[in-house]
């Protein structure tokens, strides 16, 4: 592995990005001394890094990586022709998602603790200490204490990108603090937006920013709420349930269809 590819990895992690390793597994002679070359392809249109390039079909191995990467998922390729062939293994390097719990009341507790089994990273905010602290939330990565705004636009400039690896629940105790919120973060392309609330709390809360901040009202399509999958969750922690798999199934794309067993099919 050459040093720039090493240093584009590490680029990479620092910055919180995901990107695609991608390695030529075998080849025929055509291709003698390919095997073991990398390419790290990043997400966006930034230039490819590494030491191996396919001529007639390195678009088609870019293109590949970024499926890949748009799927989160490894995958392998074979190119063939009359200038021969070669196998290579696409690795997703993809960076956990960013869960960000503003709210740290009696939902947020099993929130935090289910996503961080769920191998998210976690940060809860709240403007109570009192609720805001590491020994109510022992699993979350980090812990803010402070004014929901001020404190979100602050994570801006501490290397957290809002992009989309990162989602956002509202569980506050106060429509004005999920007004605030939303301001800031409308026009993020985040993975997910979740609003806990009663149907008219929510319909006051995007009265309130079309009448008065002038919010164009399909900017609330891409808000999820009321939060969370109907699954009848009536305690906290179900409803943490509720609200974590909806984000899993809007991470992935998944609707929450029920999984039939195997005897369920054969009848």
């Amino acid at each position: 592995m050459t040093a720039a590819v090493l240093q584009a990895l590490v680029h990479a992690e620092m910055r919180r990005e995901s990107v695609a390793l991608v390695t030529v597994t075998s080849s025929d002679q055509n291709y003698t001394g390919l095997a073991g070359r990398h390419l790290v392809v990043w997400a966006d249109d930034r230039p490819p890094v590494g030491d191996l390039v396919l001529n007639t079909w390195q678009a088609e191995l870019v293109a590949a990586a970024h499926a890949a990467l748009a799927e989160r998922r490894h995958r392998q390729v074979y190119f063939a022709g009359d200038q021969g062939s070669i196998r290579l293994f696409i690795e997703v390097r993809a960076q956990p998602y960013h869960l960000i719990i503003a709210g740290a009341g009696h939902v947020a507790v099993p929130l935090a603790s289910m996503a961080t089994l769920c191998d998210f990273t976690v940060t809860v905010l709240d403007d109570r200490p009192q609720y805001a602290n590491m020994q109510r939330f022992p699993t979350a990565d980090r812990v803010i204490s402070g004014p929901f705004r001020e404190e979100l636009r602050k994570l801006r400039g501490d290397r957290v990108t809002f992009d989309p690896a990162t989602c956002l629940v509202l569980v506050t105790r106060g429509h004005q603090h999920d007004v605030d919120l939303l301001l800031e973060v409308l026009d993020d392309p985040l993975a997910y937006i979740g609003m806990i609330g009663s149907r008219r709390r929510i319909r006051a809360v995007y009265e309130l920013l079309e009448r008065e901040r002038g919010i164009a009202r399909h900017k609330f399509d891409r808000v999820h709420a009321p939060i969370g999958l109907d699954i009848g969750a009536q305690s906290p922690a179900e409803i943490a349930v509720a609200i974590l798999a909806e984000i899993i199934s809007v991470v992935t794309r998944r609707r929450g269809d029920i999984l039939l067993s195997s005897h369920a099919h054969s009848t």
